[in-house]
């Protein structure tokens, strides 16, 4: 089945006139970037030169996905919007609320017992909306995504951070929050700043253990977790068109990871191949028609640097397997040092647990390659030192591979093979351990590694590998083992050696499935009901944020000052809160418990002074701020570089803003979680001199200058008065343009959206 063939045949009309009127404007050759973006402006932003990092521009994206633990708030907020459809085709994937415990059928069994409740909803405003819905156990957004959605030339949004996964066939595919969402679903603009570009040039080919995984662990070595923010990731040279298109996809979902906007290949026979494999030659056919269209310029990839802000260059033939960790995805180690690195940081030389799959790395080809290597541990007769995992990406995957006989390998080699669903890659997992704050070790074929992400223990060192390097691994089950150089003793005291992984980019008999798990929505909507439940603890209806009003912003007090990393998980957690997060009240108990207090150093513990300025109480952060709150009392969160990193989820900028909480003030922001924090009608300040932070005192009492008169590039002044009778201005920068500072006087952009389709 084709999706959305007469929208795709639409673009694929439209798209060579707008690139040759884009090009001639320009005056110059174009980066597939470009076109992508240029052929998709919105008719409120007319063709003109727009600059990079600078200018904000409008959009129409093609589509729009959501994943079920951010859809709920999505929807919970489109269906404010009065409209009675969605205006451009949008789905929903029911894979975050899955819990891996004992293996994909019980876990889904118990999974929609428990879950009832918000698949009904999702599945009844899909309905209604004429929104697509994948049922539980259907697959992760991404993988079914690029099984069936994403095109090359195409631009989508998703209310998830890893949707530039489809990037992987050549589609811009941008993560954003559910704010986001609802203005291309409502048919409204869709706002972006202007991206830079960073072009990567890939020379050679991958061999022996090397993978696609490989590559952008490599880059986020390079480019850190913030070098990629504000820019479009474009990949391209031979060895971008030697890769598969999963593997392309697998580099694009965690470009993530380095904070970029997104990432993308040229259009190439690998996106062509993967386009038939999956049922949609009609598409490949359109493509081919229209192919220079859907690739960079020659010009600009013979002489990347005068077309890019940046350029990186890898030989994939040299290029080594990595395993980045712990704590973050870009501490990169190239294997031949990793030994030593485990030595030298004492981490836990023990490999408890090693996890394959998820949305970045669960395609057949990955899936194959890893299970050559399972194979061996059973013919070489090598007993596993560590547990084992398999999370398929999709029905389609689960069902083929099950028929090719890999998930045989992997269960013949002790593996359990668990849900469709990201279950342990989203904290959905219920670990079996002795002690749950013990030191330890895993390494999983993942994306994200911050502090308790996988399961909660502050003291589980993640690290992130290629699912070749990780089943090797676990094999092993000794962090020093390198698989490329090293032996193993078997169970007949022979040392043997593992052979370098071999599989196949696609299915030699073809996909096949007996039911993708996919549930169309209603031809007419209008009579069909959505019901939230008074009195239920996992949903909850919105009511509109308030404006706020220069009067809140004087006298204020500090919610938290968090210092060092502090990412939406920091901010609001997943793992078990996944069950609240279509209930804005009950969610946000969870918010900041797990930044770090600069004053203390503690976790979840801070100073409230709506008592006593001079003798506080110490409490939880969100009790902190409903005290706060009920008292009339403004606050303000203050943080580091890079605040926001990670996630989608708008509920770390709705939370703060429920609890409260008037702005942010951060020495810089992740991209997606500033606008967040705009879209929710907050201040979103940085640091004209990130010095100034150390100037934030516990007891401070914090005006904001400027408010009322706010305008755009204009600085604010934000006053200290300490409570030693001293005072401190210090100058803040804001990225508000004109349209987004109504979002402020207007409480939020939904708010907006309401006013424009005549809602009170």
């Amino acid at each position: 089945m084709v999706f959305d063939l007469d929208m795709i045949r639409s673009v694929y009309q439209a798209m060579p006139g707008k690139i040759d009127a884009a090009r001639k404007m320009l005056g110059r050759p174009m980066t597939l970037a470009e076109k992508i973006l240029y052929s998709h402006l919105h008719a409120d932003s007319p063709l003109q030169k727009y600059s990079r990092g600078k200018d904000y521009v409008f959009f129409a994206p093609d589509r729009v996905a959501m994943q079920d633990a951010t859809a709920q708030m999505a929807l919970l907020q489109f269906m404010m919007c009065g409209r009675d459809q969605t205006a451009v085709p949008s789905t929903v994937h029911c894979d975050h609320l899955i819990q891996a415990e004992t293996g994909a059928a019980e876990d889904l069994k118990k999974s929609l017992d428990v879950n009832k409740e918000v698949f009904d909803f999702l599945s009844t405003v899909s309905n209604k909306y004429g929104i697509g819905f994948w049922k539980p156990g259907a697959g992760i957004i991404h993988q079914i995504v690029l099984e069936n959605y994403a095109f090359p030339g195409g631009m989508m949004i998703g209310t998830d951070s890893h949707t530039p996964n489809a990037g992987g066939l050549g589609t811009v595919a941008i993560g954003v929050g559910g704010a986001d969402a609802n203005d291309v679903m409502s048919g409204m603009p869709w706002e972006l700043k202007m991206p830079k570009l960073i072009g990567i040039k890939l020379t050679g080919q991958l061999n022996g253990w090397t993978s696609s995984k490989d590559v952008i662990l490599k880059v986020a070595g390079i480019l850190t977790v913030k070098g990629g923010t504000g820019a479009i990731v474009e990949y391209f040279g031979p060895g971008a068109q030697s890769l598969s298109c999963t593997g392309k996809g697998t580099i694009c979902n965690m470009g993530a990871e380095i904070g970029a906007t997104t990432s993308t290949f040229g259009y190439d026979e690998a996106m062509s191949r993967y386009l038939r494999h999956t049922g949609r030659a009609e598409v490949a056919d359109l493509a081919d028609q229209i192919a220079e269209h859907l690739t960079g310029d020659a010009e600009c990839y013979a002489d990347p640097a005068s077309y890019f802000d940046q350029v990186i260059e890898i030989d994939l033939s040299t290029l080594e397997p990595h395993i980045n960790g712990p704590y973050t995805p870009d501490l990169a180690w190239p294997i031949s040092e990793f030994a030593a690195a485990v030595k030298e940081h004492n981490y836990p030389p023990k490999m408890e647990v090693g996890l394959i799959g998820s949305c970045t790395n669960s395609s057949y080809e990955d899936l194959d390659r890893a299970a050559s290597i399972a194979r061996q541990a059973v013919e070489k007769h090598l007993k596993v030192k560590a547990e084992f995992t398999v999370t398929p990406g999709s029905e389609v995957i689960r069902y083929t591979v099950n028929r090719d006989g890999q998930l045989k390998s992997f269960e013949e080699m002790g593996g359990v093979v668990l849900a469709n669903a990201c279950g342990p890659c989203i904290g959905q997992w219920a670990r079996h351990t002795d002690d749950p704050s013990r030191a330890n070790s895993i390494i999983t074929s993942f994306n994200r590694n911050f502090s308790k992400r996988n399961d909660g223990n502050p003291q589980t060192r993640s690290f992130v590998a290629s699912p070749e390097i990780v089943t090797a691994m676990a094999i092993a089950g000794d962090m020093t083992f390198n698989p490329l150089t090293d032996t193993l003793i078997n169970e007949k005291g022979e040392s043997v050696r593992l052979d370098p992984p071999k599989g196949v980019e696609l299915p030699p008999k073809g996909f096949d499935v007996e039911d993708p798990g996919f549930q169309a929505p209603a031809a007419d909507g209008s009579k069909i009901s959505v019901v939230v439940a008074p009195d239920s603890n996992r949903l909850q209806l919105l009511t509109p944020f308030t404006p706020i009003q220069a009067s809140e912003i004087t006298d204020m007090r500090i919610l938290i000052k968090a210092k060092g990393k502090c990412t939406t998980d920091h901010i609001s957690m997943a793992g078990p809160w996944l069950k609240f997060r279509g209930h804005l009240e009950n969610i946000s108990n969870n918010s900041f418990i797990g930044a770090i207090n600069a004053f203390s150093e503690e976790v979840n513990n801070v100073a409230n002074f709506a008592n006593s300025a001079t003798s506080p109480e110490f409490m939880p952060v969100p009790d902190s701020g409903r005290v706060y709150k009920a008292a009339g009392i403004g606050t303000v969160v203050f943080g580091e570089e890079n605040y926001g990193e990670g996630s989608s989820r708008e509920h770390a900028a709705m939370q703060p803003r429920f609890l409260g909480v008037k702005a942010v003030v951060v020495k810089s922001f992740a991209r997606i979680h500033e606008t967040n924090l705009k879209k929710q009608g907050m201040l979103a300040l940085t640091f004209a001199d990130p010095a100034d932070y150390d100037k934030i005192r516990q007891d401070d009492l914090i005006d904001i200058l400027g408010y009322e008169s706010m305008t755009p590039g204009k600085p604010l002044t934000i006053a200290l008065k300490h409570a030693d009778g001293t005072s401190d201005q210090i100058t803040v920068n804001h990225t508000y343009n004109q349209a987004q500072i109504e979002w402020l006087k207007e409480g939020s952009a939904l708010n907006k959206i309401r006013q424009d389709f005549g809602q009170s």
